[in-house]
């Protein structure tokens, strides 16, 4: 089944998302959460293969319609994303997709590179029942609200997202009693699942952290 741009409320205004939907009609959903490049078609693809797992996926687009191939660019748009209205915006997702015909009721939340730092904060912010950050950093003492259990997937080579930056988030998470599971992926770059840009994909972390995963979700969104 395709998926297909749908608008939800945002905080009194109206905000859009790419839907995607599992053929059997109903699944645990799960919020796709974008890399800085914007809602580009690798974050489409990705909920695409949520759905093909049975899940319904909705990747929430928080740049409003911008997107952009440009690191330059993609780092000005992140700096310009006002948390705030982010946090809205996943929040009014979480909301549209908890309450879909298509959902089982239970919702998890993934995100990758930015995105993964936003799965951990709607996760505080909202019920998340299972939470999945792909190469993201936060501050765990800004997670307290978090409930859902952590899985953690790093690159080894990654300045962005260190080694270093991932161990400090996984000590701090379960020095405020989060569950947490961190994988470092050994030989892998930043941004190592995006099939969109060979010069960084890694085929088999990619592989190896997909299936973990969706074994992740199907326990804890069952």
């Amino acid at each position: 089944m395709a998926g297909q741009m749908v608008s939800f409320p945002s905080n009194g205004h109206s905000a859009e998302g790419y839907l995607a939907l599992p053929a059997s009609g109903k699944g645990p959903g799960v919020i796709v959460i974008q890399e800085w490049w914007g809602l580009v078609p690798h974050i489409k693809d990705v909920a695409d293969r949520f759905a093909a797992a049975g899940f319904a996926a909705l990747a929430p687009d928080l740049y409003h319609g911008k997107t952009t191939k440009e690191p330059d660019e993609a780092g000005k748009m992140m700096m310009a994303l006002k948390m705030d209205e982010a946090a809205k915006d996943m929040a009014g997702a979480y909301d549209f997709l908890k309450g879909h015909r298509a959902c089982t009721g239970k919702v998890g939340s993934v995100g990758f590179c930015m995105g993964g730092g936003l799965s951990l904060m709607i996760a505080s912010i909202r019920p998340i029942d299972a939470c999945v950050d792909y190469y993201g950093v936060a501050e765990a003492a800004q997670l307290t609200g978090l409930k859902a259990p952590v899985l953690g997937h790093y690159a080894a080579n990654d300045t962005w997202a260190s080694p270093e930056a991932a161990a400090k988030l996984e000590k701090g998470l379960r020095d405020i009693g989060k569950q947490v599971e961190f994988h470092m992926y050994p030989g892998t770059d930043h941004a190592f699942f995006n099939d969109s840009r060979p010069e960084i994909y890694n085929d088999a972390a990619a592989k190896l952290s997909w299936d973990r995963t969706l074994a992740f979700f199907k326990q804890h969104l069952a």
